[in-house]
């Protein structure tokens, strides 16, 4: 019976329209409704202090809580706790930071967008000497872009110039690009040389400067991969308009780059199956060359 009194007086404190009769069990009936006045006595401590109902005062600076906890409907009522001026000031701070990094990488990403699209034209230009058509005259529509790329990698880098030392916070946002440039300029230097493109010429080719924006080992070596996919279909297609010594030139060049590539201790990464993937490029080569050789087609070999 105490114990139904206590929670109808804790109930019509938070809420005055509440009845605590309902309380009640059903077999008590009372004659006149109870009084909140008439039984605040009970409640109240030997020195006659009212019940600790009320909330606490705060001190400043710290959240206030309604007491017991609980708001008027039997909920936790969320406190209202300011921040303090550091972590304000701190995250304030980290705003400022992530809105300057989004909009640096936006303006890479729209250089990296123009990039692809010239590679896409200079890739196309390549692709005709599948066709058999004279090597000079397809280098020199390739070539062209070479100096677009430039322009556009010196932008690249004045981007980059206004954030020091965030080289590789940014470099994924341009590394797909650079690994394709790096396989076209390795596929044309080859055309015209016969040799491989060395990691400085590629970057002089880039126009870039090691010491501030320089060509990523990674990339030149990924790019180096993307060009040998590129050797196995032109050899089918040299050996197609009579070029029977195609495959001896091309089998020579794979095998020495197959075996430099060996020398790296190259992780289970990107480039790790890339450089996997170009001894089935060799392997293709090599039976070219071996068909060739059966055939009685390819020329004597000098000695």
């Amino acid at each position: 019976m105490r114990a139904a009194l206590r929670s109808a007086l804790f109930f019509s404190v938070s809420t005055p329209s509440f009845s605590f009769t309902r309380l009640l069990p059903r077999d008590i009936h009372l004659s006149s409704p109870l009084r909140f006045s008439s039984h605040l006595h009970s409640f109240s401590n030997p020195a006659g202090s009212p019940p600790p109902m009320a909330n606490t005062t705060p001190s400043d600076g710290v959240a206030t809580v309604v007491a017991g906890g609980v708001d008027g409907i039997g909920g936790v009522q969320e406190p209202s706790i300011p921040l303090s001026f550091s972590m304000e000031t701190q995250f304030e701070h980290f705003r400022a930071q992530m809105e300057e990094s989004g909009n640096i990488r936006e303006r890479i990403r729209s250089v990296a967008s123009e990039i692809e699209a010239a590679l896409r034209v200079m890739h196309a230009g390549l692709l005709l000497v599948h066709q058999s058509l004279p090597v000079p005259e397809v280098l020199k529509k390739a070539n062209v872009h070479i100096e677009v790329l430039r322009v556009l990698y010196e932008r690249l880098a004045q981007i980059l110039s206004e954030s020091p030392g965030q080289y590789y916070r940014y470099h994924s946002d341009w590394r797909s690009e650079t690994q394709t440039a790096v396989s076209l300029l390795a596929f044309s230097h080859w055309l015209e040389t016969g040799s491989l493109l060395t990691h400085a010429e590629a970057e002089n080719n880039l126009g870039l400067d090691a010491s501030e924006f320089g060509l990523d080992i990674e990339d030149y070596l990924t790019g180096l991969c993307f060009m040998s996919n590129e050797l196995p279909r032109y050899v089918v297609n040299q050996v197609t308009a009579g070029d029977y010594d195609c495959p001896r030139n091309v089998l020579k060049f794979l095998t020495e780059l197959h075996s430099a590539f060996r020398m790296l201790n190259l992780r289970n990464d990107f480039l790790r199956k890339k450089f996997d993937g170009m001894k089935y490029d060799l392997r293709r080569v090599e039976e070219v060359y071996y068909d060739v050789k059966i055939r009685g087609l390819a020329p004597a070999e000098s000695t």
